[in-house]
């Protein structure tokens, strides 16, 4: 039997054929002796030749690695092949003669190499699938981490500016009411000032009609109608009294560097220590030094099969509760710690176990949209649609105003199980749009419209995203689910099947799939990430007669709420 040229794979997870010529099956076997792969055929008949009766065939796992060849530098012309134990070196055939080994035992140098090849291929296989993506990995959160320190400190120089521009405003107003104040105190000093002078410039005319009324006496006979006293028009009146302005003082302000600084906020960094970054344990790979045989290969689909999440063939009711603070379920987002955030159409939005628990509530703006979610961070996130804009409310239940959406009104919000960003459908004047915030508030991307210019959302009272960042959005007045991919380009639009189609509460799962509430035919429609409808997940025979929100939880559990009802139904639809 003819031998053709070994075929022997340089990495694992191969699959091999037959190394004898014209063979095309697959390789179960190896040939230690004279290094060749081989099906059962083809080594029974290897074996079947009288030379070869001596070969040492074994299973292709437990193969001998062929030593590669390397000449001997004392004899160039043997090759290395033997291994000197009392030495450790290796050695060629004459060097094992030669008086310095004389009494040495020796052993083969290829099983010495075969072991030690396992043993290194075991570590570049490590190196290979897992420390070199882990550290991949690692270093992309770097990347992203410096991403987001940079987006957050031009955030705080952002606020920092705002701040300052905000005291210079405060400076400039009441510098010019100080001014005017200070004209209307001179306004004031000077009309009595010159109320004074008016009163000594009459008194002057009067002491010069005086002079003049003496003088006529003085010429003239009159004067001998004086007695020892001078009449009374000619006795001279006094000085008019007047009195010296109260002249107003300006008191400096006493101020420090410190109390400037404190007027324009101060940067702290959290006392938060640093936190080591989570590494996937080394257990999660695992190595083999063996290829797989077809057979193996079909052992490894059935036991994948077996790990992967599909459709039941039925939908099965889990459980059901009550929720007594509302009045009737509208939307529901899953908060981190296995709980559950629920409103309804007159603001209540309360906090739940998966049991119906009551554990906060609080009052919003709310109605019938999707207009809270929960953050990676577990902060409730929820907008406020008389003020436009929306709120955060961090675990100590601290409600700040975190993002102003000035005209728009902000209908549906989902926060990102991938990055963190929020997700916030909006509307105006009939207009719909998607805005994309990050973690700290910082408008990233607005869609609006088509690679055609026509505007894509009307009302997008509804939104969350896939797992592959597709974002999806129940919108009423276009009647269809939109699709875009996480740039922005429109994918497609879902219009229901043959009837008319009023799409609601809308969410994913695992799989990709995009399940939507329907208020015309009262169901939840079925759909796969490209939008093709596959079932009628839900309807009256599940028990279900107004579905209008849902989401699904961390079991894969999807959780269904009706408007007419205080009910929270959970089903189970994947195996």
């Amino acid at each position: 039997m003819a031998l053709s040229k070994p075929k022997i794979p340089d990495t694992p997870q191969h699959f091999l054929e037959c190394g004898v010529e014209d063979c095309e099956r697959n390789c179960e076997f190896y040939c230690n002796s004279c290094h060749q792969q081989m099906c059962k055929p083809c080594r029974d008949q290897h074996l079947k030749i009288s030379e070869n009766k001596n070969h040492e065939v074994v299973l292709y796992q437990l193969r001998k690695r062929q030593l590669p060849v390397q000449k001997c530098k004392i004899h160039p012309t043997k090759d290395i092949d033997i291994f000197c134990k009392e030495c450790n070196i290796p050695l060629c055939s004459k060097c094992a003669t030669m008086q310095e080994h004389q009494g040495h035992r020796f052993t083969d140098l290829e099983t010495i190499y075969s072991d030690k090849f396992k043993l290194c291929q075991k570590e570049l296989y490590k190196i290979h699938n897992y420390f070199v993506p882990t550290t991949q990995d690692l270093q992309k959160e770097v990347r992203e981490d410096a991403t987001e320190v940079k987006q957050i400190m031009d955030s705080i120089r952002t606020s920092m500016k705002a701040e300052a521009d905000s005291l210079k405003n405060m400076v400039d107003t009441v510098l010019s009411e100080n001014m005017e104040e200070l004209n209307q105190i001179e306004k004031s000093l000077l009309e009595k000032l010159k109320s004074q002078e008016k009163t000594f410039d009459d008194y002057i005319v009067y002491l010069s009609d005086l002079v003049k009324e003496f003088q006529s006496y003085l010429s003239s006979t009159k004067l001998t109608n004086f007695t020892t006293k001078l009449p009374e028009n000619l006795q001279i009146k006094s000085i008019p009294e007047t009195t010296k302005p109260v002249k107003p003082e300006f008191s400096s302000a006493q101020y420090s560097k410190k109390e400037v600084a404190k007027l324009l906020g101060k940067i702290t960094e959290t006392n938060r220590k640093e936190t080591l970054r989570r590494v996937k344990p080394m257990e999660t790979v695992s190595f083999s030094t063996s290829i797989k045989t077809t057979s193996e290969q079909d052992k490894d689909l059935k036991s994948d099969k077996k790990q992967t999440l599909s459709l039941s063939a039925s939908v099965t009711k889990v459980r059901e509760f009550n929720v007594p603070v509302v009045d009737n379920v509208c939307h529901v987002s899953l908060d981190q710690s296995d709980r559950l955030w629920i409103s309804d159409n007159k603001g209540n939005l309360v906090q739940t176990d998966l049991q119906g628990n009551v554990i906060q509530k609080i009052k919003t703006s709310g109605r019938m949209e999707g207009y809270h979610t929960v953050t990676q961070d577990s902060d409730l996130i929820f907008t406020d649609q008389n003020k436009n804009v929306i709120n955060r409310m961090t675990q100590d239940n601290n409600i700040t105003e975190f993002i102003q959406n000035g005209d728009w009104e902000p209908l549906s919000i989902h926060s990102s199980h991938i990055n963190g960003d929020l997700l916030v459908g909006m509307w105006t004047d009939e207009e719909g749009k998607v805005t994309r915030y990050n973690k700290t508030g910082k408008e990233l991307q607005n869609i609006q419209r088509d690679n055609k210019g026509q505007g894509l959302y009307s009302y997008p009272h509804f939104i969350t995203e896939n797992i592959n960042g597709d974002i999806c959005t129940s919108d009423f007045n276009k009647w269809a689910v939109v699709v875009v991919n996480k740039s922005g380009q429109h994918r497609f639009s879902y219009t229901g099947q043959k009837s008319e189609f009023y799409p609601y509460g809308i969410c994913t799962d695992v799989l990709s799939h995009i399940l939507v509430c329907d208020r015309y035919t009262n169901t939840v429609h079925l759909l796969d990430q490209d939008g093709q409808f596959l079932s009628l997940l839900l309807t009256r025979q599940q028990g279900v007669e107004y579905p209008r929100s849902m989401c699904v939880d961390d079991a894969n559990n999807l959780c269904v709420g009706q408007p007419f009802s205080k009910k929270l139904t959970v089903y189970k639809y994947l195996k």
